[in-house]
Order: structure tokens, then C-alpha cells, then sequence
């Protein structure tokens, strides 16, 4: 591409962005689509093996993960302008602001890819793979982490999904990083050559390797180690309460109120699963005798209730929580979101100037402690998490250090009304399923406006309810207990440390082979 002048190599880097965005949830469909990821990704590549100064390099990746992260996260616009009262031009230049802050990560990488690649081609590709494994943890972790719509989750259909149990979604995304550059980097030439042909080999060997493993794990190989449980009925409401009333008093509350009273007292599944926030009040805020109606109808019978319901008070502080109602309960179960929505449920220091012009009930909240335990029916270990929690496996896998008491099913309750009906719905249904593929456990799904839906622990969806609809979706889920997956045992030990080590190892290569170089190139002659 070095024939590509300047303004042709950036808008090639903001198409290649796009389609990136577009591989993860395909509009019209919200599919996602692995062989784009990879393609947009080797264009990037190939506009870096291109790239004779680090400036440049970083001006081509800044621009390709700017594009990206605007394809990807453009529904923020939404809950700033329309629910959250910003004005347009002010909501634009936020979402571009976070997008613009998140590349800066990804442009330091394609600076130092150009600085640092080695003449091998494999070893470019290795350093490529590790810098953008680097970049990507960054985002997952830097200032509490926005990691949405990384490029490993365009995978969970793809040949790569059988790595998740190995690797997670990262080390998904840094083995698309090694094809992308290697794709980059082919040459007609190489059909000729054995050694591409064993380097291919064994690729296809590796990803024939895990998809054995993974197909012995689900199918039966390991089944003296798993057990699949009975079938457990479920009841998952979905309110549909538009979120520009959702919490006023005088239109969603009571509406919510209303709905979900009937739909709990109605309901015959052994569980029933409320979203987020779906009593939008707190405890004594509630009507008197709501909260009891349902306390007193779930303490018989063999029916138990999991509901989303702020909790707290001005002393002890507020939390986005879950309780949870069921026979013999000395008191509720109950589970506090742990890793909070930055501006949304706590504002960074100095940006509360910015809140403060959006009409959106934002504050400070409480923050639960992490790995808090399951809730436990129907020999079921059921571990809730609320909204982008989900986006965090190293998190979730603090519950399965110890197999016997790890989660058997995973619940997600949300509402991602604040971002319309589009594709945030269907990029956060690919996060729930990488999860199911990185812990081979199911996932269930309750919320407001959709995806309400259940994801069986080989990452399918077997029930969903349309989007932006007011229903209940009555299914079953089959949980899983025993062994965990080697992601699960090795992430609930040290989180992600492992990635950035192999991260930081590929760096190092990069390093010792540039300095290798340089002195090769000082050595005088004899």
C-alpha cells in the first residue's frame, strides 16, 4: 500500500474501522461476522507494515480504533441526547472525546509496532498480536475499564470460539491478531514456499486441537467430571418501560409497579427473574405493603423470585442491587453490582460538571465486594450479574476458584433502554454468549427492552423474546457443575495477569530483535 497517498491510507483506516464495528454486530441482523474482524483488522496491518514512521503508525491506528469505537458505541448519543437533555453538538463531541481517549491506547501499539518489527514475519505478526492484546487489556482495566466491543466477541461463532475456554475473549482477540498480520503479510510466493505450508498446518492443527477439546468437554468426554442438571423452569419479564419514563412519577413508576406486581404474582416457574431497576424506587420509597405482597407470596410453595431494585439509604450509601425471595429464607438474598458504570452510577473527580448538565438520575453508588455468593435453588447456584458486568469474565471468575461451589448458572439483569433498540442490544447478547464459552455455563437474560433470553453453556441462544416488547419469556435452563474450564481456573487465580505477561513478552521479543538488529548493523566489517 505504499503507492497510497496520505488522505487514501486514512480513509482506508476509517473504512477498515467501520468494518470492524460492523464484524461485531451487523446491522440489520446483529450477527456478528469473524471474517470480517479478521479482514478489517489485516487492513489495518497492511496500512502499518506500509508505515515508515511511528508518527504515521499511530495516526493510522488512532484513526482506525476512533472509527471503530464510533461504529461501535454510537448509541451513547442516544442516552446523552435524547434520555439524558445534552445537546446534540455537546453529545457528539463526548461520544468522539471517549473514543478518541480509548484509541489513544491503540495508537501507542501502531507506534510501537513500527519502531519495534522484527524483518521475520512471524515475529512482526507475534509483536503485532502481543501490542494489540496490550492495548486491549488497557481498555479493560484503565479507569475501572470500557471494554466494550473488543474484537474477540465477533468469535463466538466462528472457528475461534473453541479457544475461549482456553484463553477468553482477549486471547481470542490476540490469536485474530496474529492471522490478521500473518493475512496481511502473505505473498503469492508463499504458495511455493513448505515453510507457510507448515506454519498453516499448524494453525490448523492448533484450532483442530482446541475444537476436539472443547467438543470432548460439551459432548460427553468429560462427563464423569460434569453434571448437567435438571431442567429449571423460568419466567423472564421483560417491562418495555420507555426510559424517558421510567422513573418519573407519574407515567413508568407506576406502570412498572403495576406490571411487575401482576406478572410475580402470576407467574407458575419454579423462577421468576425481574431486570434492573425494575421496582425503580427504593424500598421505602415502594408503596406500603408492595415489597411484603411479594415477600409473602414467595415464602411458600416451591416458586423462589430474583428482582432488580435499588437499595440503600443517604448513610449507608445507595447500591444497584438484586434480592432474591424464596421459601425458609431467614431474609432475602442479596447482590450488589460490583463494578459500576462510570457518569452513570458513580462520576469520575472533576466531571461532575458534566453530569450535571444531563437530566438523568445519576449518583454515587455503592460498590459490591466481588465473588459474593450464589443464590441457591433447586440445587441450582445461580450468580447474578447487573448490566455491562457481564463485559468482565475475569471478574465472574472469582466465583469458580472452588469447583463445588461455583456458579452452575449465570443470570444477567439489565436495561440498556438508556441506548434505544438497535445494536447495543445485540453486541450485549454477544458478550453474554462469550461468556458461556469462556465458563461453559449457561447464561440467562433479564431486561427491560431486550435481549431477554437464555444461552446454553455451548453459547446458543435456545429462547429469546423480541426486542422492545412488553412479555414474559417463559424457557428452561440446564445448569452445569464440576470441573471449570481451564479460562475459569486459571482468571479466578490471577484475573488477566497471564495475558499481559504474554502481552509483555511479545514486547520484549520486539525489543531484543530491534537491538539484535541495530547491532548487526554497527558490527564493522573485518
Amino acid at each position: 500500500m505504499r503507492e497510497l497517498g496520505g488522505a487514501a491510507r486514512a480513509g482506508l483506516a476509517c473504512i477498515a474501522g467501520l468494518a470492524q464495528a460492523a464484524s461485531l454486530a451487523w446491522p440489520g441482523s446483529g450477527e456478528p461476522l469473524w471474517w470480517l474482524q479478521i479482514l478489517s483488522l489485516a487492513v489495518l496491518a497492511s496500512l502499518l507494515r506500509s508505515a515508515t514512521r511511528s508518527a504515521r503508525a499511530a495516526a493510522l491506528t488512532g484513526l482506525f480504533a476512533t472509527a471503530w469505537l464510533c461504529g461501535t458505541f454510537w448509541w451513547l448519543f442516544t442516552s446523552l441526547h435524547t434520555y439524558g437533555g445534552l445537546p446534540a453538538p455537546l453529545a457528539v463531541l463526548a461520544v468522539l472525546g471517549l473514543a478518541l481517549f480509548l484509541a489513544s491506547y491503540y495508537a501507542i501499539a501502531g507506534a510501537l509496532y513500527v519502531l519495534l518489527a522484527p524483518a521475520s514475519r512471524l515475529g512482526a505478526a507475534l509483536l503485532f498480536a502481543g501490542l494489540w492484546l496490550l492495548a486491549e487489556l488497557a481498555r479493560n482495566t484503565l479507569w475501572t475499564g470500557f471494554p466494550w466491543g473488543a474484537g474477540g466477541y465477533a468469535h463466538v461463532d466462528g472457528p475461534l470460539a473453541a479457544l475461549a475456554r482456553l484463553v477468553g475473549v482477549y486471547g481470542v482477540g490476540f490469536v485474530a491478531a496474529l492471522l490478521a498480520m500473518l493475512l496481511a503479510n502473505l505473498r503469492a510466493a508463499d504458495l511455493r514456499r513448505p515453510s507457510a505450508w507448515l506454519l498453516a498446518g499448524a494453525i490448523a492443527i492448533g484450532l483442530a486441537a482446541a475444537s476436539g477439546l472443547r467438543h470432548c468437554a460439551l459432548g460427553g468426554c468429560n462427563r464423569p467430571a460434569i453434571a448437567e442438571h435438571a431442567p429449571l423452569s423460568l419466567a423472564l419479564l421483560q417491562g418495555n418501560i420507555p426510559q424517558d419514563e421510567k422513573f418519573q412519577v407519574g407515567s413508568g413508576v407506576p406502570t412498572a409497579l403495576a406490571w411487575y406486581a401482576r406478572q410475580l404474582a402470576a407467574a407458575t416457574a419454579a423462577l421468576v427473574v425481574a431486570p434492573e431497576t425494575a421496582l425503580p424506587l427504593l424500598p421505602a420509597q415502594l408503596p406500603p405493603g408492595y415489597l411484603e405482597a411479594i415477600v409473602r407470596r414467595y415464602a411458600q410453595g416451591d416458586q423462589a423470585a430474583l428482582i432488580g431494585i435499588p437499595l440503600g439509604d443517604m448513610q449507608a450509601g445507595y447500591t444497584n442491587s438484586v434480592l432474591g425471595f424464596a421459601p425458609a429464607q431467614d431474609a432475602p438474598y442479596r447482590y450488589d453490582k460490583h463494578h459500576l458504570v462510570p457518569f452513570g452510577e458513580f462520576i469520575p473527580p472533576l466531571f461532575r460538571w458534566f453530569t450535571e448538565m444531563m437530566d438523568i438520575p445519576l449518583g454515587d453508588f455503592a460498590r459490591g465486594p466481588l465473588g459474593q455468593p450464589a443464590f441457591l435453588w433447586h440445587g441450582e447456584r445461580i450468580a447474578p450479574n447487573i448490566c455491562y458486568e457481564d463485559l468482565f469474565g475475569d471478574e465472574i471468575a472469582a466465583q469458580f476458584r472452588a469447583p463445588e461451589r461455583a456458579p452452575t448458572v449465570l443470570l444477567n439483569l439489565s436495561n440498556i433502554g438508556w441506548f434505544g433498540t438497535g445494536l447495543a442490544i445485540d453486541q450485549h447478547l454477544q458478550i453474554s454468549r462469550m461468556r458461556t464459552l469462556e465458563f461453559e455455563r449457561p447464561m440467562v437474560r433479564a431486561t427491560n427492552t431486550g435481549a431477554t433470553a437464555v444461552i446454553d453453556y455451548r453459547g446458543q441462544v435456545t429462547h429469546l423474546l423480541p426486542r422492545a416488547t412488553r412479555g414474559v419469556l417463559l424457557a428452561q435452563v440446564q445448569g452445569r457443575s464440576g470441573a471449570v474450564t481451564p479460562f475459569a481456573w486459571w482468571a479466578a487465580r490471577w484475573r488477566l495477569e497471564p495475558l499481559w505477561l504474554l502481552g509483555a513478552i511479545c514486547l520484549l521479543a520486539g525489543l531484543l530483535a530491534r537491538r539484535r538488529a541495530r547491532n548487526q548493523h554497527l558490527k564493522p566489517l573485518a
